[in-house]
């Protein structure tokens, strides 16, 4: 098992305090839930995970390896670089020109490859263009690049966006399949997706997590109307 502790992670912009004493742990084996309304920082808080932002105060430690956070490491993530934690982006991240089957070899060799081309539906995208895919058939695909990388925690931002049911349905297969593996930190503001497959819950709300053991619990922190 391995495990992602993050403490005290700080971040402003100007005089916009976005974060303030962020803390959670992740473990592989669960997916963590993470609610909160647009602007809350959810956003903020992966892309300083993932190292392509800096935070003012905080700490990454993964086992027993701590990553600084008040540095820029872009492409040259030493977390990137050690395989550790794979993102996915609300934007996509495919070239739009390239055909499925011309994209995967950039992301895997040999008998991984395979982890893909074989996926449900693949067959029926494989030939095609990015461009030329469905919303829920490009996620799917990019859901499926990130997942199957060899690193032991993901963050996924919105997959769940926009997504016509059929592939939602096989992203939440996907997912329920990866979770013997890997650590994995889920936010969409198609909140029922995130409810039915995490273990645990937390709302970022003025800065800082707080744990969900209800849906009560978002209805009180003004995420959800009351029920």
């Amino acid at each position: 098992m391995a495990l992602l502790q993050v403490n005290n992670i700080s971040k402003s912009f100007g005089k916009k305090q976005i974060l303030e004493s962020a803390d959670f742990q992740l473990a592989t084996g669960e997916i963590l839930g993470v609610f909160g309304r647009n602007g809350s920082g959810k956003s903020t808080l992966l892309t300083i995970l993932f190292g392509t932002q800096t935070a003012k105060t905080g700490t990454i430690k993964i086992n027993e390896t701590q990553h600084s956070v008040r540095k820029h490491f872009w492409n040259k993530n030493p977390i990137v670089a050690n395989e550790l934690i794979g993102y996915l982006p609300q934007f996509s991240f495919l070239s739009q020109s390239s055909k499925v089957w011309d994209l995967i070899p950039r992301y895997f060799e040999g008998a991984a490859q395979d982890l893909i081309f074989r996926a449900p539906r693949m067959s029926k995208i494989a030939n095609r263009k990015v461009n030329e895919l469905s919303l829920g058939e490009r996620r799917y695909l990019e859901v499926l690049i990130v997942g199957n990388l060899k690193h032991p925690f993901l963050l996924l931002d919105e997959p769940f966006s926009m997504v016509e049911p059929l592939f939602k349905g096989l992203i939440h297969e996907f997912l329920s399949s990866l979770k013997s593996k890997k650590g994995i930190l889920l936010t969409d503001h198609y909140y029922q997706d995130v409810w039915q497959l995490a273990d645990r819950n937390l709302v970022l709300k003025d800065g800082k997590l707080k744990t969900v053991n209800a849906l009560e619990d978002l209805v009180n922190a003004g995420y959800l109307r009351s029920m």
